[in-house]
């Protein structure tokens, strides 16, 4: 249930409630997907909120206003439109509905979620990703944005700091919103802003109590299919070390030490050391320790001590870019950073500290097959010390620039933006057909996550030089695929369905058929999840007592030199790697081309 609004008030003081909301999106039989405890925070829902306690401290609406903020994310927190309207209503004051940080394929559902707030004379606006793409690379706005500006709905595009939200908030206790707030030709400054902050009752919703924050927004490489390049920017804007310290410490008073950093690529953010620094001194100095979750690129480990201060601040998992280990597949997309000879030689580097390793894989390139993308998986499988592989459609999500492009060639792409989640195909492949193309998808994660390649990973994080990940995680992770049929991203414990909350223009099941159905379903992955966790536990305890456990070395796990180039299919089985290879190598160093290459 969503925290109910105090009606205790001050009678001095007009009330403006600011409800901020991050909606979900909804499965495949038309139910938000939500859970009981949630992976994975919302940062953006972090961001505004400590942007709106800043609000509350300056009395932006005036000594005699009192600004409530209530902050719900509904991957973790039933959304009742109809409850929240009442306790506005009791508590009385004027309000606002902010739906932030919506996505694509959360738009939907923000405009189902809205109507209910217009109808009972609330004013509604929405931002995030969706609509700041669709203005930063679309001649006009799409139909569904222009459909929810026609209920009275308004939109924000770009970033809300110096003073953006300030303005939002005087326009709604006005009851003066503007159709349209757009900064997406004015990308703010971070340093010395406020910073992402939510309170413990909220952090608490997600599975191992963890937060978020970004460092930098922005990113300098040209990818195709990425949308933060045009929203947030080609020129990075980054935060100080002093306001790590300050958003670090206001958490720890808090008792929350996790976070999952959202920047893009930190290692791309020029205050990186300045960071990294500062968490090592308040480690040492203070015993002030965080664990923190990062996204990185590809060629990370060429900056000069960023692994090895990463790491001794309180790095324990990286998340990079690989997205796909065929040169060629990666220059359809302008992909021109990842570079195979250095795959093998950063990720081992990772591996020294027990860092856990997951990378992005996209499946859909042009010259994909199912056959070929099989292939590359047992690729690496084999020569590559990765633990946990993500795979996603390559989809035209609007903002790139590939929806732009198929968009003025008149490209099909799938109506339902609902469905643009990259986890689920929304246009036709050039060589797969459709179904052929969705089951490359689902053999994809069998394939990776097979119980002999999972004991493969705990093997190596045995015998690397600092344990590395457990088998547990390596179950949890596929099991939300596999039992909740949901991306792991999007995963969480225990799921919860209710049966009115389903999307207009799906019945509502009869509930003499919906709650047995349900409970069987719930009990039927109780019992799934209670398995794969048995069988962990029993490769847990089989893998740490076998004698031999540090001796283990597989190719991925051999130090890397330079005979390797001339023997492993990572460098000569995929398409473009032998172009690839010689564009890499040293240009006096000889290479021996084996016979098995395809070109």
């Amino acid at each position: 249930m969503v925290r109910k609004i105090d009606d205790m008030t001050l009678k001095s003081k007009e009330i403006f409630h600011f409800v901020m909301i991050k909606p979900t999106h909804y499965d495949d039989d038309g139910y938000p997907i939500q859970w009981l405890r949630s992976f994975l925070p919302s940062n953006t829902l972090a961001a505004v909120n400590g942007l709106l306690l800043d609000c509350c401290e300056r009395e932006v609406l005036g000594p005699d206003v009192e600004i409530r903020p209530l902050a719900v994310d509904e991957t973790n927190t039933r959304i009742r439109p109809d409850q929240l309207i009442r306790d506005i209503k009791k508590a009385g004051g004027r309000a606002m509905i902010g739906f932030v940080g919506v996505q694509t394929n959360q738009f939907p559902r923000a405009v189902d979620l809205a109507q209910p707030f217009l109808r009972a004379g609330l004013q509604v606006a929405i931002g995030g990703f969706h609509i700041s793409g669709c203005i930063s690379m679309l001649p006009e706005l799409p139909g569904d944005i222009k459909a929810a500006q026609d209920m009275g709905i308004a939109l924000f595009a770009g970033e809300a700091e110096e003073g953006r939200l300030d303005e939002v908030l005087r326009d709604a206790y006005a009851a003066q919103l503007k159709p349209l707030y757009n900064h997406m030709n004015d990308l703010p400054s971070l340093e010395n802003q406020p910073v992402p902050y939510l309170e413990p009752e909220f952090v608490s919703r997600t599975i191992g109590d963890i937060s978020s924050f970004d460092l930098g927004r922005g990113c300098p490489y040209q990818c195709s299919f990425c949308t933060i390049i045009n929203v947030q920017g080609r020129k990075s804007r980054f935060r100080t070390a002093d306001d790590l310290e300050a958003l670090v410490r206001k958490n720890a008073a808090d008792g929350i030490h996790k976070f999952f950093v959202t920047d893009d690529d930190l290692a791309r953010n020029r205050h990186w050391e300045a960071f990294f620094d500062r968490l090592i001194h308040l480690r040492e100095s203070e015993g002030l320790k965080v664990n923190l979750t990062i996204q990185v690129d590809m060629q990370c480990h060429k900056i000069k001590g960023f692994i090895d201060k990463a790491c001794q601040a309180g790095v324990k998992r990286v998340f990079m870019g690989l997205e796909n280990i065929n040169p060629d597949n990666l220059l359809t997309v302008n992909k021109r950073q990842n570079k195979i000879s250095e795959y093998r030689m950063m990720m081992q580097h990772w591996r020294k500290y027990g860092t856990v390793l997951a990378a992005g894989y996209i499946l859909g390139f042009p010259e994909d097959t199912k056959e070929s993308i099989l292939r590359d998986i047992e690729i690496i499988k084999r020569e590559l010390p990765l633990d946990i592989l993500e795979f996603f459609f390559l989809t035209p999500l609007p903002g790139s620039a590939d929806h732009r492009d198929m968009a003025a060639k008149g490209i099909w792409m799938d109506p339902d933006m609902n469905k643009y989640d990259i986890f689920h195909r929304v246009t036709h492949h050039p060589k797969m057909s459709d179904q052929e193309w969705e089951d490359a998808y689902r053999a994809a994660w069998y394939a990776y996550f097979t119980p002999e390649h999972i004991e493969t990973i705990g093997r190596r994080a045995i015998a690397a030089p600092k344990k590395g990940v457990n088998v547990d995680e390596i179950f949890e992770f596929i099991m939300t695929y596999k039992i909740d049929h949901v991306h792991p991203l999007e995963g969480g414990l225990l799921r919860i369905k209710t049966r009115k909350d389903r999307r207009p223009g799906l019945p509502i099941v009869n509930p003499l058929i919906f709650y047995p159905k349900y409970a069987i379903e719930t009990v039927v992955k109780i019992s799934r999840y209670a398995w794969g966790y048995w069988l962990a536990r029993r490769m847990h305890k089989r893998l740490h007592g076998d004698p031999n456990r540090f001796e283990y070395e597989d190719i991925a796990t051999r130090p890397v030199d330079d005979g390797e180039f001339d023997e492993l299919a990572l460098y000569w089985d995929t398409a473009g790697s032998k172009k690839a290879m010689k564009r890499e190598l040293p240009k006096n160093r000889p290479v021996k081309i084996p016979q098995t290459s395809p070109e």
